[in-house]
């Protein structure tokens, strides 16, 4: 089954409790590897955290644009992992190995793929 890990950075403004210091860019290469080693990413890139454009259509149809991340938010997404493996237990495995579980959060999300007839 394909999952999608969500790499979610803890914002500067957040209040919540992190480690003295964060991943490094040598942990998040470790991890890399290990997870292309064992044969489960599809897909994975880190995002740039400072910039970001939401779009949102109104009822009537207008479309609204906003510069930049939602700014009362805790977390950022930062990055993301595609891997398939056999099963949940094995992509939540995946997902505690992750540096960014240890300065913030990775969730994890199945994804939706259509039965084919």
């Amino acid at each position: 089954m394909k999952y999608l890990l969500l790499i979610n950075t803890l914002s500067p403004d957040s209040t919540e409790e992190r480690p003295a210091e964060g991943p490094t860019v040598e942990d998040f290469m470790a991890f890399d590897k290990a997870v292309s080693d064992a044969g489960v990413k599809l897909d994975g890139n880190a995002l740039d955290i400072t910039t970001a454009t939401t779009v949102h259509v109104r009822v009537n149809g207008e479309r609204v644009v906003t510069d930049g991340p939602f700014a009362e938010t805790r977390e950022i997404v930062g990055g993301y992992y595609l891997i398939d493996v056999p099963d949940l237990d094995a992509a939540l495995d995946w997902a505690a190995r992750c540096p960014g579980a240890r300065f913030g959060t990775v969730e994890v999300r199945t994804v939706w793929e259509p039965v084919q007839p």
